[in-house]
């Protein structure tokens, strides 16, 4: 794979916990313009692995470059600055702010200017247009008025891409984006990831198969902290390897 392909790329990622080595030696290339996904049973070691490209924890050891830079070691709001951004499993939205609002923050701290409300309403009426379109490109339109805390789940995770979005980012990591949602909100959002993807890169964790089948161009695949399989999901889902650690021995 050339070096130019590659936006992401971690070598020898490495986290150990008081003797515990929940990720052992593992090598990532993103390409740029793909969508990657990373699968693997419970207690993998997906989320870790996240944790670790965005600094939320620090590997042992093992290198993370990003557009080529070297950003091991980097504060995440530096990584975010950098233009890597990362959507959180767990709704990380002002509940009592309206999905306007939201956005509206969220552009304010691509600006520099989080703590800045008392801004004149000038700038933030600069800003309002800016956050209408953003709404508009997650289908949330019609409720742009509402507050937060009154949306289904499965419109909070739209909004939550729209504030991830918000920080124009070159690469998006999606930590679980169809947790908790029904079958109506998963075909919503799995369109909704395709639409960013198509001048984004996107790393996303995820449990649900179809959905990784449907838009992935290449899987990773990690079992007990390792790289069990990497290619496209037609060669991944018939690996014996990847058969195995999923559905246990013995179980066909």
């Amino acid at each position: 794979m050339a070096a130019e392909e590659a936006i992401l790329r971690a070598s020898g990622l490495t986290k150990e916990f008081k003797g515990f080595i929940a990720v052992k030696n593992v090598d990532l290339t993103v390409r740029r313009h793909t969508i990657h996904a990373l699968i693997g049973p419970n207690g993998a070691g997906k989320t870790t692995c996240f944790n670790l490209l965005t600094h939320f924890l620090t590997p042992t050891s093992g290198r993370i470059e990003f557009n080529g830079r070297d950003i091991t070691g980097a504060s995440p709001a530096a990584i975010a600055r950098m233009g890597l951004a990362r959507s959180f499993q767990i709704s990380a939205v002002f509940p009592h702010l309206s999905v306007r609002e939201n956005v509206r923050v969220a552009l304010q701290r691509k600006l520099g200017l989080s703590f800045h409300f008392w801004r004149s309403e000038k700038v933030l009426d600069a800003l309002d247009g800016r956050a209408l379109e953003l709404v508009e490109a997650v289908g949330l339109s019609d409720v742009a008025e509402a507050q937060a805390v009154d949306l289904p789940y499965g419109r909070k995770r739209a909004l939550e891409i729209a504030t991830t979005l918000a920080l124009e980012p070159e690469m998006m990591l999606l930590d679980e984006p169809m947790a908790g949602l029904g079958q109506e909100d998963i075909k919503r959002i799995a369109q909704l990831i395709r639409t960013v993807a198509k001048d984004r890169t996107v790393l996303m964790v995820e449990h649900n198969m179809s959905v990784v089948a449907d838009l992935s161009d290449t899987i990773t695949v990690l079992a007990r902290g390792e790289v069990l399989a990497e290619g496209p999901y037609a060669t991944v889902s018939k690996n014996p390897l990847v058969v195995e650690a999923y559905v246990g021995t013995g179980h066909g």
